[in-house]
């Protein structure tokens, strides 16, 4: 018999799409919001194959995703549950979404860039992102489903008390802006962001709450200078680029960020060694065909910082795949 890492691996080819297509067709969606359900009546509720949704569905039972109980109802796990629930602020929807019909298409490269390199005049890794209206909403809302559920325990860990004004730099429809809003009343947030995205900030229901002390600005982090506040972000930023681009963005946040203040960091990292965890890893193979960066552990994000003009850097793990890495402006 295989090892259980490797059984995983080989039947993963399997295993991603039909999580997807359980996803695509409310399949997660019925259980948790008209409840458990015998793959019979699943079927008749979603209007599929009995025969297919079986297949489907034992193969989710396999994964440890939903589970099967004497009388033959499947249901979500708990475990699962918070991550395919789209009424849940952990659910990663959107996310599964970009990686089926965006990534995996992407992976082809894998082979080419393998034996020959990466062409250093491919196109920007955003075109394919704003390519059309559309493309540009589902990533956004990718972003937004990997990122506002982390984002509510990172802005806790930042300790927004005392913070004026926060600019999330790249900060899509504004996830962690809005994070950071409903944890600390006093605080104003700027999303900085390409133009296009604008009208898309606010449009979550979380962010209404927070709409008059939430606004956007548009422009690009590489033509210009930065919006000027007390606390600059970079959620998800950094690890697109490369060391060089990075510092470059660092020294304009220490620019634009006003004494005594800070930059905070967030972003998957490493471990010292390397050797994990695995979705830093795989993401950091994604970086490589997707984007023009890589991900990097702690020491090496503070390294950036200091070469930038910031002091005093500090890590703090959250519990999931962001942490925080802070840089102070004395």
């Amino acid at each position: 018999m295989m090892p259980r890492a490797l059984e995983n691996t080989v039947y993963g080819l399997i295993s991603t799409p039909v999580l997807h297509t359980a996803l695509k067709h409310g399949v997660f969606a019925s259980l948790v919001e008209d409840g458990p359900a015998t793959v019979g009546s699943l079927a008749e509720r979603l209007g599929t194959d009995q025969d297919t949704l079986e297949r489907m569905l034992l193969v989710l039972t396999s994964l440890g995703i939903v589970r099967r109980a004497a009388g033959g109802e499947f249901s979500l796990t708990s475990d699962a549950a918070p991550f395919l629930d789209r009424r849940s602020s952990r659910y990663l929807g959107g996310f599964i979404e970009h990686l089926t019909l965006e990534t995996q298409g992407r992976l082809g490269r894998l082979d080419a860039y393998l034996t020959r390199g990466k062409p250093a005049t491919e196109a920007s890794p955003f075109d394919d992102v704003y390519r059309d209206a559309e493309s540009l909403r589902a990533f956004m809302r990718a972003m937004w489903d990997l990122s506002f559920g982390m984002s509510q325990e990172l802005a806790a860990l930042a300790g927004m008390a005392g913070t004026k004004h926060l600019v999330d730099v790249g900060g899509a429809t504004g996830p962690f802006a809005v994070a950071a809003l409903l944890t600390e009343p006093a605080l104003r947030a700027t999303v900085f962001d390409m133009p296009a995205v604008g009208p898309l900030v606010g449009e979550d229901a979380e962010a209404r709450p927070v709409a008059d002390r939430l606004d956007f600005v548009g422009g690009d982090f590489f033509a210009g200078e930065l919006p000027h506040g007390d606390c600059l972000a970079f959620g998800y930023i950094l690890s697109d680029w490369d060391d060089d681009t990075c510092v470059m963005l660092l020294e304009k946040a220490y620019r634009a960020c006003q004494a005594p203040g800070r930059v905070l960091v967030m972003d998957r990292l490493f471990d010292d060694d390397r050797s994990g965890p695995l979705a830093t890893a795989a993401m950091n193979l994604v970086m490589h065909i997707e984007m023009a960066g890589r991900h990097r552990t702690a020491a090496e994000f503070i390294a950036l910082l200091e070469r930038a003009g910031f002091g005093d850097c500090e890590v703090r793990k959250g519990s999931g795949e962001k942490h925080l890495v802070i840089g102070h402006k004395k």
